[in-house]
């Protein structure tokens, strides 16, 4: 099967189920995971601007897309001709489930099975005494977070944080000052590179707050990531929990 991914997370995902680069013949210039084999696997552009035409030449028996990372109207001008999956990964469940489908129509079930207990293993995380409560942040100019129904604020609920912005939706915009309500400030590495430099600026005006900067694959890749990132989010777990 000739299988192009529109999404980073998935294309590690495939990598990691076994799939060869003679079975993924195309993804996205961010699927970044592993070096060493999607170097060797055809770019068709961004997730948000695909080459319609590269991936045509393509020739694919199937194109995995995503509900939020790809656009709309870019994936249904590809139904049109392909076979496509659109996946929607919310929550924990969400991605049990996509691991899973992804083992039976590649047939590799008990790869998919490795990584669904691998993940439970890793969230298996005895609860904290107290839950912090914690902003995270995704962009800058205009400052960003994400609300209550996003995958990365399902991530915070299972590490043990309460997102101060789960009552709001998607990805709203904020103010500094709305900070001051949390205990900690989750900086993210992705899509805006947070730095070193950003936490003096924000420290500025949230004084009592711990600012940190994170790995965002580690709170938004879903897929056979998760499963990767346990020693990560105990280091994290432990550092935040010595300030606290």
């Amino acid at each position: 099967m000739r299988v192009i991914s529109l999404v980073p997370s998935i294309t590690e995902s495939l990598f990691d189920l076994d799939l060869s680069t003679d079975e993924i013949v195309g993804r996205t210039k961010f699927c970044i995971h592993p070096k060493d084999c999607v170097d060797k696997v055809e770019v068709i552009g961004g997730t948000k601007n695909l080459n319609i035409d590269k991936i045509k030449s393509l020739k694919p028996d199937l194109i995995i897309a995503n509900k939020e990372e790809n656009v709309k109207e870019q994936v249904e001008e590809l139904m049109k001709d392909f076979n496509i999956l659109v996946t929607n990964v919310e929550t924990l469940e969400d991605n049990y489930y996509l691991i899973k489908q992804l083992g039976h129509i590649f047939g590799k079930e008990e790869k998919a099975q490795f990584y669904n207990l691998k993940t439970y293993e890793v969230f298996d995380i005895p609860e904290s005494e107290k839950r912090l409560k914690a902003a995270y942040l995704i962009w800058k100019n205009p400052y960003m977070t994400v609300g209550g129904d996003t995958f990365i604020s399902r991530i915070m609920e299972e590490l043990g944080f309460e997102n101060l912005f789960k009552n709001e939706k998607r990805y709203p915009e904020i103010q500094l000052e709305d900070l001051k309500e949390s205990d900690l400030i989750l900086l993210s590495s992705e899509p805006f590179p947070f730095k070193e430099k950003h936490i003096v600026e924000i420290q500025e005006v949230c004084l009592n707050q711990k600012i940190k900067i994170v790995d965002g694959e580690a709170f938004s890749w879903y897929g056979t990531h998760l499963a990767k990132c346990g020693a990560y989010y105990r280091e994290l777990l432990d550092e935040i929990k010595f300030h606290f």
